[in-house]
């Protein structure tokens, strides 16, 4: 039986109508910083479903066996699970899910996409030296700053390890390359979502995202005075108005 950090840590399917939005956390995150967003929408109509990602969730130490293939077959799995039961599916994700969802979008036929506070450009410029690095250091933890100690943010949904193993870093950095390099590729109706406020995601990476998309239908929805964990902060009915509007404009 596994063994969750928190109740809210598990994944979770909120039934609604025939519009399906798969939510996805981020690196080092769980699906807690994803069910408020969740509830709302599926208040407002929506079939909502928040997948848990290899690895996270329990232990630091469960995230060390997991890779970047694992994360994206999971997010795909999910996508192609939703498609078989739903006329419409999304994608929409707060920073690695973010990348997830852009690739996702990249290789499937999907209605909209929702890329949050997703990196394309982070502060860490050392992110691609993480690999070697984690011969010398085995596990990082997450500094002044981050979620884990953000007073902003909803402490019930604040729920995510307080650090990762240094290799884990380089399995993000991949997908984030991924992601960038077939941005092209998307071409749904796609909305980013960024703060200005951001400690870890550079906002210019929204901009790249918008500028990178082939999709017609595009807009960046800028924050202001929130961390990069948006979904559980004062912006979090903000970013749901806007999303919802931005789904049903989607379906047509």
């Amino acid at each position: 039986m596994i063994q969750y950090m928190h109740e809210h840590a598990a994944s979770f399917f909120l039934e609604g109508g025939e519009h399906a939005v798969l939510l996805t956390h981020g690196f080092t995150g769980t699906p807690a910083h994803m069910l408020p967003l969740g509830q709302k929408l599926q208040q407002a109509g929506f079939t909502v479903q928040g997948v848990l990602l290899p690895g996270h969730g329990t232990r630091v130490a469960d995230m060390a066996k997991a890779t970047w293939q694992d994360w994206l077959q999971a997010e795909l799995e999910a996508v192609h699970r939703l498609k078989k039961n739903y006329k419409y599916v999304s994608v929409a994700g707060l920073s690695m899910g973010g990348v997830l969802s852009l690739i996702a979008a990249e290789q499937t036929d999907v209605t909209s996409c929702v890329p949050i506070s997703t990196p394309v450009r982070i502060r860490f410029p050392f992110i691609g030296l993480a690999k070697p690095a984690s011969l010398i250091i085995k596990e990082m933890r997450w500094g002044p700053g981050s979620a884990v100690t953000d007073p902003r943010l909803m402490n019930e949904y604040n729920v995510g390890y307080p650090g990762y193993p240094t290799a884990k870093a380089h399995d993000l950095h991949v997908l984030m390359k991924l992601a960038r390099k077939n941005l092209y590729a998307v071409t749904a109706p796609t909305m980013v979502v960024q703060s200005h406020a951001d400690l870890t995601v550079l906002p210019v990476s929204a901009q790249m995202i918008y500028d990178g998309v082939s999709s017609t239908q595009k807009e960046i929805l800028w924050l202001e005075g929130v961390p990069h964990v948006c979904t559980i902060s004062k912006e979090c009915d903000h970013i749901t108005e806007k999303m919802i509007a931005h789904l049903r404009a989607a379906e047509k």
